[in-house]
C-alpha cells in the first residue's frame, strides 16, 4: 500500500467490519456486546468479550487510513516482581501471531497489534478475536500470580 486509503475505500471495509461485528454477537456465545464510537470521532468498534480466567475483556478494534489497530487492556502495572513479570510477558510475546504485550500510560499492560486496512477479511477479523481469547486466556493468571503474588499467599 503505497499511500492513505480513500473513503470509499474505508466504507466498505467500515461496512465489512460491522457486517462481522453483527454476526459474531448474534452467533458467538464469547462475544457479549459490541458498541459503535460516534463516527465523527472514529471509525472504532467495541467488543466486550466473556473469558474464564480473566471475566470481561473490551476489545477496540479501530480503522485508520493505512491500518486496522486493535488493543485491550489486560491489567494495571504490577505491584511486586517486576522484572519476573515483565521477563514473563516478553517471552509470551515470542509465541504471538500478530499482537504483542505492551506497557502504555500509567504502565498499564496491553495486548495490541495492526494489520493493513486494505486487506481485512472476516477471517481475519476471527483470527484477531480468537487470538485475543487465547492469548488473555494462557498469560492472564501466570501474569497476576507474579506481578501480584502476595495477594494470593495464604
Amino acid at each position: 500500500m503505497t499511500g492513505p486509503l480513500s473513503d470509499t475505500e474505508l466504507d466498505r471495509i467500515e461496512a465489512l467490519i460491522d457486517a462481522w461485528a453483527q454476526r459474531e454477537l448474534v452467533d458467538n456465545r464469547v462475544v457479549e456486546a459490541v458498541e459503535r464510537a460516534p463516527r465523527s470521532q472514529a471509525r472504532r468498534w467495541f467488543l466486550r468479550i466473556r473469558g474464564e480466567d480473566k471475566d470481561v475483556s473490551t476489545i477496540w478494534l479501530t480503522l485508520r487510513q493505512r491500518t486496522l489497530h486493535y488493543e485491550t487492556y489486560v491489567m494495571p502495572a504490577p505491584e511486586e516482581n517486576h522484572a519476573e513479570f515483565y521477563e514473563h510477558l516478553l517471552r509470551r510475546n515470542q509465541k504471538l501471531n500478530a499482537m504483542a504485550f505492551v506497557i502504555v500510560i500509567e504502565d498499564a499492560i496491553f495486548l495490541q497489534g495492526q494489520i493493513r486496512a486494505d486487506v481485512v477479511t472476516d477471517d481475519d477479523l476471527d483470527q484477531i478475536l480468537g487470538s485475543f481469547y487465547a492469548y488473555i486466556e494462557q498469560c492472564f493468571r501466570p501474569a497476576l500470580r507474579i506481578g501480584f503474588a502476595s495477594r494470593f499467599s495464604t
